[in-house]
């Protein structure tokens, strides 16, 4: 079985063109699009535009060409668009809205978490503490949740924060493979500790809960994102965690990807100029 892999694509049409036809050259049986899927520029209420219109027709590829897509939508995606979101993705046979749950295809079992630990930006709707004695970083303004009505504006973020389920309490909440060696998990967020959440400023801002859920059980495989230009500030793109293979290829401006052989278990990041 042959996975393509790509992330934070933030509504690039450019970048989404390429991925159906480079899917396609190199035999993938499965797509999976570990999020921020929609565009960020610009008033964010309009991102439903891009769900109904180019994703729609972006999944139709996959549908007729017998490809596999797993997807979920990230933190700079509006958590208002999520019934959209799946209810776009039921459309298609082949495409899955992998968010907080587990996909089973052939031998081989998919699961997908798309919180993240929070950050010092405004948009919360995907943010979590990491652990229970997690430290807030100083946070730029006042808290923003995206609602049907628009805005709503938190007055305290971190006393609303502490109702919310933690990163642990997210990973201990996730469905179970049956075969943990065998499945592939696709978390946004980075685990800490492996050089693939390191910020252009140096900052290192990985989850601890999420190293600890990776290292307590061993996954086959393990596909973040989250931060674009790590992989670029610290030269890693893939780390061992015990038996666990963990990749982050980052995106920046060239289109990048990875190609994961199951079957062989070999590995490719590629990384090549948008036209």
């Amino acid at each position: 079985m042959r996975l393509l892999f790509i992330t934070d694509l933030h509504g690039d049409a450019r970048k989404y063109d390429k991925v159906c036809k480079t899917a396609q050259q190199h035999n993938v049986d499965i797509v999976l699009n570990g999020g921020d899927m929609l565009p960020h520029n610009g008033t964010l209420f309009h991102q439903d535009r891009f769900i109904t219109g180019y994703l729609h027709k972006h999944f139709q590829c996959f549908e007729e060409a017998r490809i596999y897509y797993l997807c979920f939508l990230g933190n700079d995606d509006l958590k208002i668009f999520d019934p959209l979101f799946e209810e776009t993705c039921r459309q298609y046979y082949y495409v899955h809205n992998l968010a907080q749950r587990r996909v089973a295809i052939h031998d081989r079992e998919f699961i997908g978490m798309n919180w993240i630990v929070d950050t010092p930006f405004r948009l919360k709707d995907r943010c979590r503490k990491d652990t229970p004695d997690f430290i807030f970083p100083a946070q730029v303004a006042k808290a923003l949740i995206s609602t049907e009505q628009g805005w709503q504006e938190l007055d305290n973020w971190l006393e609303y924060a502490e109702t919310l389920p933690t990163i642990s309490d997210e990973l201990d909440m996730l469905p179970r493979p049956l075969n943990i060696q065998q499945s592939v998990y696709m978390i946004h967020m980075p685990p800490a500790h492996l050089g693939l959440d390191v910020c252009r400023d140096g900052r290192q801002v990985g989850s601890k809960a999420i190293y600890q859920f990776l290292h307590e059980h061993q996954p086959g495989y393990a596909l973040h994102g989250h931060i674009h230009e790590s992989p670029e500030v610290s030269g890693i793109w893939r780390a061992s965690l015990g038996n666990t293979t963990c990749i982050q290829p980052g995106q920046m401006a060239r289109f990048t990807y990875v190609i994961i052989d199951l079957a062989v278990n070999t590995i490719e990041r590629h990384v090549e100029q948008v036209r």
